[in-house]
């Protein structure tokens, strides 16, 4: 079985920057929650250990400002 070799997003040329890793761009982070509100591990996602550290900071930030919610509408 081989298995495809995942990649950071962040490090692509198109693909958003570490920059933009901020708690106001909920559009991002929420590509990193699953949709029961958890944050998706570093093993699923592809990214490495700096840029899983800064989306789940910004993650974290934007829940507590109630820019993202903690759980989902579906599971409630």
């Amino acid at each position: 079985m081989i298995r495809k070799k995942k990649v950071n997003r962040f490090y692509e040329k198109d693909g958003p920057s570490i920059s933009d890793i901020h708690y106001r761009n909920v559009d991002l982070l929420s590509r990193f929650v699953t949709e029961q509100g958890k944050i998706i591990p570093k093993r699923t996602s592809g990214n490495d250990a700096k840029c899983q550290r800064l989306v789940k900071r910004a993650i974290k930030r934007a829940r507590h400002l109630a820019l993202m919610p903690y759980v989902m509408e579906n599971t409630r």
